[in-house]
């Protein structure tokens, strides 16, 4: 839960609480398709020592489908295999130590796609059709954002 008005805050202590355990990272601005629950859990029990992506909104998700990926963007829902959580955590307590004003510049994502090139040396898997997508509208993070920021395979959200 963001209590502190920091994204990097927040997904830190998120990092901590999953600790080493695997564990379903998901920002709040996202809608679920119907039987996220079922469809996630499948997933993730066919490569659960495989980090997963949820949401995308890229061309190839339509010509490509689910597919192995090392260029991680988008962090609205994605899973971490067991272990991986902490280690993204000491990974990002030592970027801020060695460059504190560098790790606050990156968007999350981009740390996320840092440290699974960087520390784990892995690619991750790209899961389409998306389950999450993206909600419409301005950024808090950044207001320049485009709002237009959805995916081109969501279907079936649940119905508020």
């Amino acid at each position: 839960m963001d209590t502190t008005q920091s994204a990097w805050d927040t997904f830190y202590r998120a990092l901590l609480q999953a600790g080493h355990d695997a564990a379903l990272h998901m920002e709040d601005d996202i809608i679920l398709t119907q039987g996220f629950n079922e469809k996630v859990e499948s997933v993730i029990a066919s490569m659960p020592d495989t980090a997963i992506q949820f949401f995308s909104m890229r061309k190839a998700d339509l010509t490509e489908g689910s597919r192995w990926d090392n260029s991680f963007l988008m962090a609205q829902c994605f899973y971490l295999p067991a272990g991986w959580s902490r280690r993204m955590s000491e990974y990002m307590l030592r970027q801020d130590r060695d460059d504190p004003k560098l790790l606050y510049k990156e968007p999350l994502d981009m740390v996320v796609r840092f440290y699974f090139k960087k520390v784990e040396k892995k690619k991750y898997w790209i899961h389409c059709p998306s389950l999450v997508d993206h909600l419409e509208g301005k950024s808090v993070i950044d207001p320049k954002r485009s709002s237009k920021r959805q995916s081109k395979t969501f279907s079936n959200p649940i119905p508020y």
